[in-house]
């Protein structure tokens, strides 16, 4: 967690006397026992498979003056030697309690939530990137890393808990951030991470099948995503209106009345639309609100473009003047793990991508179909304890987008990775030179192998990531690295 540097210290009966019925002085709060330093609160949440509350000697032990819990942890409570608060919801109150023990940090900031199944990182870059070159100090919270103005760090997951969500958008002010711009996970929605924040604008990429094993059906998961575009958590919205749940979310806002901006790369009555893009050349031409913009825009693929489309809506929502965003569109640049050329001197292409749903599988095999003129290659697996429906769909993108299908291992975590890769290919005849290779290094060397001039190997699924994770251990692995070495002892064979 990243916290300011100014020590702060509240009475926790200011802030509800009715929850916290006698004084209780912190300088700080966590969640997590072992994260706990002297002086703070510390929430103990129902997890998945234990609570909390069994934790809170550890809490204490590390500093702990208070605890707050639920109100069913009677029993855990009897030998604590620090005063014990119930509440309701600890996991709802915690964001309000974080949001005004670090001052409202979201209402002095202008702060941008990205949402939606794919997209969201790329989206949330190019917002980043933009306003910092247009001279905005911005903060970044995402998927990749945590950004302020120039500091990068190392993110833990996509959307924060809400404890650490106030307290790096307080740091964020302590360094002088003006715009915050992070993606906002479905997970966190549901998950009420979020409450406490405020966006000046709110933004919806798309949605396609993924995370069902936690939200159930695809409505359910429409839903966690709407939960942002209400006038609790946001001003305003943009909306890449391609997308058929933007469009039925765009629907349910026009009746609640929220500031709605549409953006497409297909109906020029949007308020930015496309008008024209050269593959070749890079020139884009755009319509934003009957204002044409001409610009380069050096990125492949359609989807890119509507990542795109998003930031600028955005932008323009906060008042970019025009002439600003072509230069900065021009010079933006990729995000790691996202369609990310890995070049060593080879004669074909090779690229990394983090696509691990279906629609992405078959988007960015389309899009390297686009400038290859030989064999596209794909390797893909498919994480374990995760949404096992999408496992079939994505084994089917992969077989029916690639010239040469690799099926292999992802993070198969706590389950057997022969079984992830037996749903993977359920229905699929693997015939060479496509293959089943369980490892996963393996893989991505047969990839390289088969690989001749004019041919794109795209290795799928884990994109930034560096670690794999097999049986509860997690071992260091960078599809970047590994791509890259496979294509340098290819090289070295060559000149043998």
């Amino acid at each position: 967690m990243i916290r300011p540097a100014a020590k702060i210290q509240k009475d926790l009966a200011q802030y509800s006397p009715s929850i916290f019925k006698s004084a209780a002085v912190i300088s700080g709060i966590a969640f997590n026992a072992a994260n706990v330093k002297p002086g703070d609160l510390f929430v103990a949440l129902a997890g998945a498979k234990t609570h909390g509350i069994n934790f809170a000697q550890t809490a204490i032990a590390n500093g702990a003056v208070a605890v707050l819990t639920d109100l069913s942890s009677e029993t855990e409570i009897k030998d604590l030697s620090i005063p014990v608060f119930k509440c309701q919801n600890p996991r709802f109150e915690m964001g309000k309690i974080a949001a005004w023990f670090y001052e409202k940090p979201f209402e002095k900031l202008i702060a941008i939530g990205i949402t939606g199944t794919n997209g969201k990182t790329t989206s949330a870059s190019f917002v980043n990137q933009i306003l910092k070159s247009t001279g905005r100090k911005c903060a970044l919270l995402g998927t990749v890393n945590l950004e302020i103005n120039d500091q990068k760090f190392i993110a833990e997951r996509t959307t924060p808990e809400s404890v650490d969500l106030q307290s790096f958008a307080a740091a964020a002010l302590e360094q002088g951030v003006t715009h915050l711009v992070m993606e906002v996970s479905s997970h966190a929605l549901a998950l009420d991470r979020v409450i406490g924040c405020h966006f000046k604008v709110s933004a919806f990429t798309n949605l396609t099948q993924d995370h069902l094993d936690f939200h159930g059906t695809m409505e359910n998961y429409f839903q966690a995503k709407a939960k942002l575009f209400t006038s609790e958590l946001s001003d305003s919205s943009v909306l890449n209106i391609d997308d058929g749940y933007a469009q039925k979310l765009s629907e349910q806002l026009f009746k609640s009345g929220l500031a709605t901006s549409k953006v497409s790369c297909k109906n020029n009555s949007a308020d930015v639309s496309l008008v024209n893009f050269d593959a070749s050349t890079k020139k884009l031409e755009l319509q934003i609100k009957g204002q044409k913009l001409v610009t380069e825009f050096n990125f492949f693929g359609s989807y890119n473009l509507e990542n795109l489309m998003i930031a600028i809506g955005i932008c323009v929502q906060l008042g970019v003047p025009l002439k600003e965003l072509a230069p900065a569109i021009s010079d933006l640049k990729p995000v790691p793990g996202r369609l990310e050329q890995i070049n060593a001197g080879q004669k074909f292409l090779a690229f990394v991508d983090y696509a691990h749903t279906p629609d992405a599988v078959i988007r960015v095999l389309k899009t390297a179909r686009e400038f290859t003129t030989g064999n596209v290659i794909g390797v893909l697996g498919c994480g374990g304890d995760r949404d096992a429906s999408k496992r079939s769909p994505m084994g089917n993108a992969l077989n029916n987008n690639s010239d040469v299908a690799i099926f292999t291992s992802d993070n198969p975590r706590s389950e057997p990775a022969e079984s992830i890769l037996k749903q993977m290919t359920s229905g699929i005849t693997v015939e060479l030179p496509s293959k089943i290779i369980i490892d996963r290094k393996a893989a991505i060397e047969y990839a390289v192998r088969v690989a001749n001039p004019e041919d794109c190997v795209l290795v799928l699924g884990k994109g930034h990531e560096v670690g794999q994770e097999i049986s509860g251990t997690k071992t260091p692995f960078d599809d970047r690295i590994e791509l890259k070495t496979a294509i340098l002892n290819k090289l070295k064979g060559e000149t043998k």
